[in-house]
């Protein structure tokens, strides 16, 4: 832009500052480590010393998973960190990834690379991962990162929160077929053929994806978009806003009770449970009473379930305060962990992404926690 009537003034005048060299050339050796790159305070570094005490842990069944002879493959460990790496700084693809790791310094250390170590190929890591994928290697880690908080007094065993969210599946509508439908494209209409479903009735028990057979079609609410999905499923801890315990199924109409049940029955110790509305059910109700638990759940306003024999306590209205928090997670795991459309297929792949998302999300929660003066 051009000024006329500006005249800027010279700061540097008077100064004895010369100007610097813009040198494009750098020295020929580097005697600085990635440890000593990284700050002492850099918020990764608690993460990076959980990781290492979990892989600790999960070391002999990293042994049991590989071979003893053979070329050597990316070691676990360090695809895990890569992957924890792909959670935390929401990056789409592996490529990418590759990218960010062969690039910064930051990524180098966390994933414990070298300055002159190569970095792996997009196919390459993601075929080691999907060895990862076909193990319960998310589930171990997740629960080895929920014993660390345990071990610190930052996990309640009596009160929870319960819920679930739906999880866009990697899956157009256009897969969507009915199941007794021939499914080849017509020949004069390959690759992407135009389908009209207009006015078509299509229910989950009648039509199936082609695409992924594992996603059914759901929504969220009345007058929301019908989208092929799974569901997610949460228990919170309410004292920390920690993730208890995590799963996916699929998305059914009765999904989110069924699956709060389960999780529910491996915490033993619970005593109270808060959820929104759509828990104030009878069958849930009764549940949830039969397994010794107090439900704390939100009241319709008409037909509820609960009675004032709980709404009375104070119990129940910091239950439903508390479970307010589980939305942080579900937001979290969407926005920065990237689930808010899968980029993986099949039911046990995304139960593998999605309790992996959890692992992440408590060990940023702990980081936080642990900081915190006593």
């Amino acid at each position: 832009m051009i000024r006329p009537y500006y005249h800027a003034p010279n700061v540097f005048e008077g100064s004895e500052r010369m100007r610097g060299p813009d040198d494009q050339t750098s020295g020929m050796f580097s005697y600085l480590s990635p440890e000593q790159r990284v700050r002492p305070d850099h918020p990764l570094r608690a993460i990076r010393r959980m990781t290492d005490a979990v892989f600790a842990t999960l070391s002999p069944r990293f042994t049991k998973m590989y071979s003893a002879i053979g070329r050597p493959s990316i070691p676990p460990e360090q695809l895990l960190r890569a992957l924890l790496l792909q959670s935390l700084y929401t990056v789409r693809s592996e490529r990418l990834l590759m990218e960010e790791i062969d690039y910064s310094v930051l990524c180098r250390w966390f994933v414990g690379l070298g300055m002159d170590d190569p970095i792996w190929s997009p196919t390459t890591f993601s075929k080691n991962r999907d060895r990862l994928l076909q193990s319960d290697i998310a589930a171990a880690f997740f629960d080895a990162v929920v014993g660390q908080a345990r071990e610190a007094g930052l996990l309640s065993d009596e009160h929870f929160t319960v819920d679930g969210t739906l999880l866009e599946a990697w899956a157009g509508l256009k897969s969507f077929r009915r199941i007794d439908e021939d499914p080849q494209p017509p020949p004069d209409d390959p690759g992407n053929p135009t389908v009209n479903f207009h006015g078509e009735s299509r229910r989950n028990d009648t039509h199936q994806s082609t695409t992924d057979p594992d996603a059914m079609l759901a929504r969220k609410g009345q007058g929301k978009e019908a989208k092929l999905s799974y569901a997610g499923h949460v228990l919170l801890d309410n004292r920390h806003g920690l993730v208890a315990n995590v799963c996916v199924t699929a998305a059914t109409g009765t999904a989110e009770r069924e699956a709060a049940l389960l999780l529910l029955a491996e915490a033993a110790d619970a005593t109270t449970v808060g959820g929104d509305k759509g828990f104030d059910v009878p069958s849930f109700v009764a549940g949830v009473r039969a397994l010794g638990v107090t439900p704390h759940v939100a009241q319709k306003v008409t037909g509820s379930a609960i009675d004032d024999r709980t709404t009375r306590h104070p119990g129940y209205t910091t239950s439903q305060r508390k479970r307010k928090l589980i939305e942080q997670v579900f937001g979290w795991m969407k926005t920065v962990g990237g689930l808010r459309k899968l980029r993986h297929r099949g039911g046990e792949r995304i139960d593998w992404i999605v309790t992996f998302a959890a692992a992440a999300y408590n060990l940023i929660r702990l980081r936080t926690l642990l900081a915190r003066p006593a």
